[in-house]
């Protein structure tokens, strides 16, 4: 079965840094709870390339942030890393605004058989 992750900011908010990263946190949270699927993503990333075609191949039609276009795409990218603890935070996939994690989570739970059940139960399949 796929992990996935809730959404829980870990740190505390004490100065100006922190608050810019727990209003980036809101917006993340928010975006994330809109949707079945979202997936943050940069268009020069081939492995967010990978994880798209992927969503689309199998009839996902995830919400997109291409945080290379995005406003304050530094501060949502360090609420990403805050999330995957990864060094390179995207794409990150969420799915029924849970953190799925990256391609390898996406790729591993595709394989396992547990991705589509995941995507059903989220409501971005029907069949």
């Amino acid at each position: 079965m796929a992990m996935v992750k809730e959404l829980k900011m870990t740190q505390e908010i004490g100065n100006n840094n922190n608050s810019m990263m727990v209003m980036m946190y809101d917006k993340v949270k928010a975006v994330v709870g809109e949707s079945a699927v979202v997936v943050f993503s940069s268009s020069d990333c081939c492995m967010c390339h990978v994880a798209k075609r992927l969503l689309f191949s199998l009839g996902v039609g995830p919400t997109v942030i291409e945080l290379d276009s995005d406003k304050g795409s530094a501060e949502i990218q360090a609420v990403l890393y805050q999330l995957s603890g990864e060094h390179h935070p995207l794409p990150a996939i969420f799915v029924g605004g849970k953190f799925l994690g990256g391609i390898e989570s996406l790729m591993a739970s595709h394989i396992n058989g547990s991705l589509v059940p995941l995507l059903k139960e989220a409501g971005a399949l029907w069949l």
